[in-house]
């Protein structure tokens, strides 16, 4: 079995997928976006990062970051994300939470799965194609028919600056068809 090697490039701009546990509908709950924004703005105070796009769906998001010029630790920030959200998130729901023996013993919450998918942005053209795909995932898994109606998005900020026509998304274009592994 071939150990996955993350790819650690100062200054990069990278595409993620985080997925929650057993893909439950976690950010449903009004409380569970909030405490998310909370700790990522928190985060990304103290560890900036350009957010480039971002979508938030009720079991995972997709985003990309742009990171500072001599520092690669995404990693770092995600950890931070997960692992303050599963703190401040916890009380709330405490009860209502069912931990396997493995996250018990690895004292881990049960929000997130263990892993998140990255892919680092290798030019413009890859760019465009990941920036587009996380404007139109809400209508890919059918929340919505149009990417302006998805309010956990930052589709609408671009779209008022321009980069995207108001029809954009209500028909798959051919650079998201292309785009097929995402880690969702």
């Amino acid at each position: 079995m071939t150990q996955y090697q993350r790819l650690y490039i100062p200054g990069g701009t990278y595409f993620f997928t985080l997925v929650t546990y057993n893909r439950r509908r976690l950010f449903d709950v009004p409380d569970a976006r909030q405490v998310l924004k909370e700790v990522w703005k928190s985060v990304q105070t103290k560890y900036p990062f350009t957010l480039d796009a971002f979508c938030l769906l009720p079991d995972h998001l997709h985003c990309m970051w742009t990171l500072p010029e001599n520092d690669s630790q995404y990693s770092k920030r995600w950890n931070l994300i997960k692992g303050l959200f599963s703190k401040k998130y916890q009380p709330e729901i405490n009860d209502y939470i069912k931990k396997c023996d493995s996250r018990i013993k690895k004292q881990e919450a049960t929000f997130w799965q263990r892993r998140f998918w990255e892919h680092y942005i290798r030019d413009e053209d890859d760019f465009e194609k990941h920036f587009d795909y996380i404007h139109y995932n809400p209508v890919k898994h059918g929340y919505v028919k149009n990417p302006i109606d998805w309010e956990w998005s930052t589709f609408a900020k671009y779209l008022h600056m321009g980069n995207y026509e108001p029809d954009w998304g209500v028909i798959e274009s051919k650079q998201i068809i292309e785009l097929k592994s995402t880690g969702e």
